[in-house]
Order: structure tokens, then sequence, then C-alpha cells
């Protein structure tokens, strides 16, 4: 927008104050959508390739809005403030792609999985899908996942513990694979070495363009892009606790393990993340056919409010920790608290 604006500075807040004053505003005003599709309608819905290919249109967005936030940055004069929006704003973008990488990250067609490293590899964050799929939805609401927030816990505390765990948990599940294949870990095949090749090779390629102003510039666009990940992963299962079984295991994640929420506007703009319940319950299922139950723990507001909302501890806590305890029954031990 402040390119097509003629460089006007101004514009360099927009993305930011769309994606967090505007959506927010409008999953106010147009609320909530509590509908599934018909049953003898769902995998109708689930095969219907529309929707898988608006995630494929969805990745060049994101990429050439990076693209442009890094020339904007590196021919125009900005003040800090510009610049900070520019590029917060960028990473905000990023952050968001990697909604794409998770939807496709999850489907087994080797097309899906190049294009989810696609998504990822915009801000370093190759691990994602390797920790996600196979660590995350593995322990998730358990005290051993990094990234499920637990009871009482502030947002920056625990993207202190997910923020590493995540990496750690990424690199050695991708160890571990590559073991079983009888590969060494830098190797051409390894996964995560991929994904940071090419962002390293983004990062010089615009170096080499614009200057050593683009070092800042993504390193900042890269944490920022983390931390919207990093608020999505502890609004969507905060103080959440699955029970353990007589046999030590822990009982199947069920719906009722994430926080879901169904307001309109922000589910569309994030393929229906936010009908998080249905998805941890079943992962395969694609984004457009996912459903809502009645009994679900429930966020106040779609994700960016909800963000807004975790970014304020002590708000946070006296709206979400009676919701939490009223889901456990108002028995403490039942939740999450590490």
């Amino acid at each position: 927008m402040m390119l097509l604006a003629g460089g006007d500075p101004l514009w360099s807040w927009f993305s930011l104050a769309y994606g967090y004053g505007a959506l927010t505003l409008l999953d106010v005003i147009v609320g909530e959508d509590p509908f599934n599709p018909p049953s003898d309608k769902v995998e109708e819905l689930a095969q219907d390739p529309w929707y898988r290919g608006l995630l494929f249109l969805a990745l060049p967005v994101y990429w050439l809005s990076l693209i442009l936030s890094a020339v904007a940055v590196g021919t125009l004069d900005l003040p800090l403030w510009a610049f900070a929006g520019v590029t917060l704003g960028a990473g905000a973008m990023s952050g968001t792609a990697l909604v794409v990488g998770h939807e496709l990250g999850h489907k087994s067609d080797r097309v899906d999985q190049i294009a989810a490293k696609l998504a990822c590899a915009l801000s370093g964050y190759a691990h994602f899908c390797i920790e996600h799929n196979r660590g995350h939805h593995v322990q998730v609401a358990t005290p051993e996942d990094p990234a499920s927030a637990r009871y009482g816990e502030s947002l920056y505390a625990f993207a202190l513990r997910e923020l590493p765990g995540a990496f750690k948990r990424g690199w050695g599940l991708e160890t571990a694979r590559l073991d079983r294949k009888g590969l060494p870990f830098w190797h051409w095949r390894n996964d995560l070495l991929q994904g940071y090749t090419l962002h390293l090779a983004l990062v010089a390629a615009a170096t080499a363009a614009f200057g050593w102003i683009m070092l800042p510039f993504f390193l900042i666009h890269d944490i920022f892009a983390w931390w919207q990940l990093t608020m999505a992963n502890y609004v969507e299962h905060y103080g959440l606790l699955r029970q353990k079984r007589a046999d030590g295991r822990y009982e199947s994640c069920e719906p009722r393990h994430s926080w879901n929420t169904n307001h309109i506007v922000s589910n569309l703009v994030l393929f229906h993340l936010q009908r998080h319940s249905d998805h941890h319950a079943n992962p395969l299922r694609p984004y457009q056919a996912l459903r809502n139950f009645d009994d679900l723990p429930r966020l106040p507001s779609g994700y960016p409010g909800s963000f807004l909302l975790a970014s304020i501890p002590p708000l946070w806590f006296a709206v979400m920790n009676p919701k939490a305890l009223a889901w456990a029954g108002n028995d403490a031990t039942r939740l999450n608290r590490g």
C-alpha cells in the first residue's frame, strides 16, 4: 500500500492496523457461524479442489508481500517509525503464511509438502511442520509439550519455553528420521536444511540488492513472524490437559482439548484454523470441512482479538482462568499446570 501511495510513510502501519484492528472489530460486528456442513456433504466438501487451490493461490501473495516490503525498506528513505511499521507488518504477513504451511504440511502429497516448505521458509521457521506434526500433535495438552500453554503461564513466559522447545524438538525429530534412513544430519535430504538454506538465500539476495539494511529488516521480520505462531499456540490450548489413564498413557486427544472459535471473518482469513478443536481430533481433515461442537471450550474472540488480550496477561487471566476452571469442573488439578 505504501508503494502504491507514492512512498507515503503513513501507510507503513496498514498491515498491522488491518490485522489487529480491522479484523478484531469485524469479528465483533459480523459475529460467529456455529453451523457445520451437512454430514452427507462433508466428504464431498473435503475433496473439492477449489479449497486446496486457494492455499496455493495464497502462497505467492505472501511471498510478494515480503519482497515488496523489502523493496520499500531498501529504496525509500523511511523514518524509524515507518521502518518499524513495514517490518512488523511484513512479519505479521509471513506469520500468517505459516497457517498455509500448517494446512499443507498435514498433507502427504509431495507437491503440498514442497509448498508447505516454501511457506515456512519465508520466516526461516523450517522446523515448524516437522515439530508440529510429529511432536505437538502427539504431546498436545500435556506438560511435556512446549507448544501447549500452562494454566497461569503468561504469553511471555510461554514464549521463552515454546520457541527453544519447538526448535529443539524439530531438530531432534528430523535427526531421528534421517538416522532411520541411514543418512547423516548434514545431507541435502534434510528438510530443515532445505528450508533454512532457502531463507538464507532470500536474505542474501535482498542484501545484495538493497544493502545492509536488509539484515535488521529480516531479523525483526523473522522474530515477529515467529511471535505470531507463538501467540496462536498460546491461545489454542491454554491450561487444557489430557488426563492420564490407568496404564500411565494420556487419553486420546479430543475436540475438548483445544480452544475453539467460530468468528466468521478471522476464520476466513486464517483458513478455519480457529476451528482448532476438530483439527486436533482429526488432523487430516481439510480446513473447509472442520466442524463445530456445542460443548467445546471457547475463546472470547477470534485469534486477532485473543492475541491482543493475551498480550496483557492480567486481562487474559481475568477472562480465561475462569473459563479454564469451568472446563475442568472447578478442579484445578485437572488443568495443565506443568
